[in-house]
């Protein structure tokens, strides 16, 4: 059994339909610290992170602190949107979300599975910072859910998930957003 700690990367200092790949803005940089305050108490973990830049600088603080590298996993990457533009990535984003992955592409539904079999595999506790829809496609596997959008989870918030026996399965929801999420 591994346990998996998700954590969706800081508040980004640009929006999905603003900016490719932005860092993180100033609270997104004390969410990272403070999520780097709780993963400390799970040690020892092996630390991976989607190879975005808001997810890798939400992974810095920890890194840092045990002094461990972070390794890169592309299949835990923020949900492909593949020659859209910027203004597209909005409208689209919001279509995928609003249905089931059941009616998604199937470039969605491989990247999901992707995705969750990339949590299967891990063998030791680790920590992987990611993304909403990536962390959502994690959750609706997980539970059984259709849904793409199982929850919503805040910025910094570490969703749970345990691998035993290979099956993927939820501990805990990470804290949930409040408002219009990024």
């Amino acid at each position: 059994m591994a346990l998996i700690y998700l954590v969706r990367h800081g508040k980004a200092a640009g929006s999905f339909t603003a900016d490719m790949d932005p860092g993180l803005d100033d609270l997104g940089r004390s969410q990272a610290i403070e999520a780097a305050t709780t993963l400390a108490q799970h040690l020892p973990l092996v630390l991976l992170s989607s190879p975005l830049k808001r997810a890798q600088e939400t992974a810095a603080p920890l890194a840092s602190n045990i002094k461990q590298s972070v390794g890169i996993e592309n299949r835990v990457a923020e949900i492909p949107s593949p020659g859209l533009s910027l203004e597209a990535r909005g409208p689209w984003l919001q279509s995928v979300m609003s249905g089931g992955w059941s009616e998604q592409s199937s470039d969605l539904i491989a990247w999901q599975r992707a995705l969750c079999q990339c949590l299967v595999e891990i063998k030791t506790d680790t920590v992987i910072f990611s993304h909403f829809v990536a962390i959502n496609a994690a959750v609706s596997y997980a539970t059984g859910l259709d849904e793409v959008l199982a929850f919503r989870p805040d910025n910094g918030s570490i969703t749970i998930f345990d691998n035993t026996g290979g099956q993927l399965a939820l501990i805990e929801r990470g804290n949930e957003a409040s408002t219009h999420v990024n």
